[in-house]
């Protein structure tokens, strides 16, 4: 068997660096300068030499929980201690609040000139280019943004106008239009490329969504308008074809400092080149480890590449970690080192103790619930408030069986990334058929089944539920229902589902099944992303499989339902809000806690069925499973359950993920419960 050290070894990437550099290996600047922060008393010698090295481009790979937002923070107090003009100073975040927390902290640290370094997102700072300079790429300077409620809104007017959504074949709505038009800008794709990749059941309409696009573009500039990403398309532009102002706004920053650098496109990267054509002392900070954002447009190639853009680079690694414990940091340099293109580190630690992660197969999904459940309670009754552990999963929908059995067991929890599950469209509609199967007097079921048919609106509706509650017949007065022409089909097929329903007794999942069965075309219909949809509702499917009556089910998604409290934001330290945190690894991302719990880590889940015929994708996938893991202090564990059966591959799930097998049993300790 290769051994870690053999691991560690094999690595042919052109960019690698030496894995930790000692103390005595770092060239340090001399300190003969007078600086009122003591710098070497405060930061590893890592950070110094980032801190401290001002000049040229710099490449800072700041390995997880390794100190990135402080090496930032002190670099810009470093900067103007030093006597660098604050206005001569550039931040470029992914939020506002991270820069304005960094350079609050720089304040509190040296003065209050650190308040005067220009600091923002590449969003907010290609508006304020553009209000001064738009008028050289043809634009008034009093350019309205479009966000995107509004770009979405211009969408579909246009979609109306040309009548796209009235012809008989689907047409996506507004949104997905909106999704479309600005994932073709982050990825530097043409709107064709996206279709043909994230949206294959839209490509026999592909001319008419270029003709939506063209006429959106169009409109956009008759009436001066900006949505968020014309911000950097536009700032580019104006960068590349106007030397003149390119060289003015590059001379007016001498230092440009750049956070997150694994999250930017392909334009963000392009625009930082261009702002650095006057002075190359540009310093980008990030982690290739921990690239997670492909589907928002983020490029992994940026932050591999920078070198190659910036030929003087110097790259110096932050691998001190200040978070997880050792037997964690072990795991993870394993997993990571399994990438095939990556910037090498081994993130070590000073901080003793943190015990062996460990990962669990369970028999089945719900009993993968349960084990959770009870090690939550252990670790809970031994004095670690709820809000110190977390449970992590690929995609939102992992996690209901999961919050069946917190609510089982009365033990409160916040949701992070995902969906609300009861609240969800397809969720719903799924539900009021099988209610008015349980409940065939049931008005509100009733309505929503019968207005997803075509051609039945709010007033037939109440029209056809009177008629069957009149009967007196149950379910069975739809077969009495006469109807007009035009509305024939979707209500014979709703007959036919109901008399399917009335041939033999069925098991709770076979009701299910039979649903789902009827209501895929009206899914496929009614959403434009009902791939996505389609998996959701086969994980319903298999939550129904643990129910051996209706009304049991039914009871505990009306009192208990999955995903019962959600919030777009939270604080994993809020003393005063102890919940468990349920979350998806991405917006785990940056967080940590004291105990993590990573659900369904099987493989054809995690990674996901989907990634496995994409090179790129599993890599990503496997970035995906550090980010999970790293985010650990003390207690780390992995558990995936037995013998699922996937329905859109025909297969049967049963290993453990890919990333976690065959690691030694010293470094991932392996167990099997019921």
């Amino acid at each position: 068997m290769i051994s870690v050290k053999d691991i560690f070894l094999i690595n042919k990437n052109p960019y690698t660096i030496s894995s930790y550099k000692m103390p005595e290996q770092l060239h340090l600047p001399d300190y003969k300068e007078h600086f009122n922060i003591k710098y070497e008393e405060e930061l590893n010698p890592s950070q110094i030499e980032a801190v401290t090295s001002l000049d040229g481009p710099m490449l800072v790979i700041a390995g997880a929980g390794s100190g990135k937002t402080r090496t930032l923070t002190y670099r810009v107090a470093r900067l103007v201690e030093k006597g660098i003009s604050p206005a001569a100073i550039l931040l470029l975040t992914f939020t506002r609040k991270a820069s304005m927390e960094m350079l609050t902290r720089a304040t509190k640290l040296l003065d209050n000139r650190c308040e005067r370094v220009s600091g923002g997102t590449f969003h907010s700072f290609s508006n304020s280019m553009l209000r001064r300079y738009a008028s050289y790429i043809g634009f008034d300077n009093k350019y309205t943004i479009l966000d995107r409620v509004d770009a979405e809104s211009l969408i579909g007017m246009i979609r109306k106008e040309l009548a796209l959504g009235s012809k008989k074949r689907a047409f996506p709505r507004k949104q997905t239009l909106g999704n479309i038009f600005s994932r073709s800008v982050n990825k530097a794709l043409s709107v064709e490329d996206v279709v043909y990749d994230d949206y294959p059941h839209f490509t026999h309409i592909i001319e008419d969504i270029l003709i939506l696009f063209d006429m959106y573009k169009n409109r956009k500039a008759e009436h001066n308008f900006f949505d968020y990403d014309d911000l950097l398309v536009y700032f580019h532009l104006l960068l590349k074809n106007h030397p003149d102002i390119r060289d003015r706004i590059s001379s007016s920053y001498k230092y440009i400092m750049v956070d997150e650098y694994q999250d930017t496109n392909h334009i963000q990267a392009g625009i930082l080149y261009l702002l650095t054509s006057a002075n190359k002392n540009v310093m980008v900070v990030g982690d290739d480890s921990q690239s997670i954002y492909a589907f928002r447009g983020a490029n992994f190639k940026n932050i591999i590449d920078f070198p190659k853009m910036f030929p003087e680079t110097r790259i110096i690694t932050l691998e001190e970690n200040y978070r997880s414990g050792q037997p964690i940091l072990d795991l993870t340099n394993v997993i990571i080192d399994r990438a095939a293109e990556k910037y090498s580190k081994k993130l070590f630690t000073r901080k003793p103790g943190g015990s062996t992660p460990v990962i669990i197969g369970t028999r089945s999904e719900n009993s993968q619930s349960r084990f959770v459940v009870e090690k939550i309670l252990q670790l809970n009754k031994s004095g670690i408030s709820l809000s110190r552990i977390a449970v992590l999963f690929r995609a939102g929908f992992h996690s209901f069986d999961l919050e069946i059995e917190l609510a089982r067991e009365q033990i409160p929890f916040i949701k992070v990334g995902g969906f609300k599950f009861i609240e969800s469209a397809h969720i719903k509609d799924v539900l009021a058929h099988l209610r008015v199967i349980y409940n065939p007097y049931d008005r509100i079921s009733w309505y929503r089944i019968l207005l997803l048919l075509n051609k039945i609106g709010p007033k037939t509706a109440q029209d056809i539920y009177e008629a069957i509650s009149s009967e007196k017949s149950g379910y069975s007065g739809i077969f009495t229902i006469k109807h007009k022409a035009g509305r024939s089909q979707g209500i014979d097929r709703l007959k036919e589902f109901f008399s399917t329903i009335d041939l033999r007794p069925m098991s709770v999942a076979e009701m299910g099944e039979t649903v789902l069965n009827y209501y895929a075309p009206i899914l496929k219909d009614k959403y434009d992303d009902h791939p996505k949809r389609a998996r959701d509702l086969e994980h319903l499917l298999t939550i129904m499989q643990r129910y051996d009556n209706l009304e049991q089910f039914l009871t505990d998604m009306a009192l208990e339902p999955p995903n019962t409290s959600i919030d777009d934001t939270f604080s994993a330290d809020s003393p005063d809000d102890d919940r468990l945190v349920l979350s998806t690894v991405h917006s785990a991302k940056g967080l940590e806690w004291h105990t993590v719990f990573i659900i369904w880590a099987l493989d054809g889940r995690f990674p996901s069925i989907h990634a496995l015929n994409s090179e790129e994708e599993l890599e990503e996938e496997l970035r995906l499973m550090y980010v999970a893991a790293t985010r650990a202090k003390e207690n780390l564990v992995f558990a995936y359950p037995n013998q699922i059966y996937d329905r859109s591959s025909g297969m049967t799930l049963s290993r453990p993920s890919r990333f976690l097998d065959m690691i030694p049993g010293n470094i991932l300790e392996k167990y099997y419960v019921d």
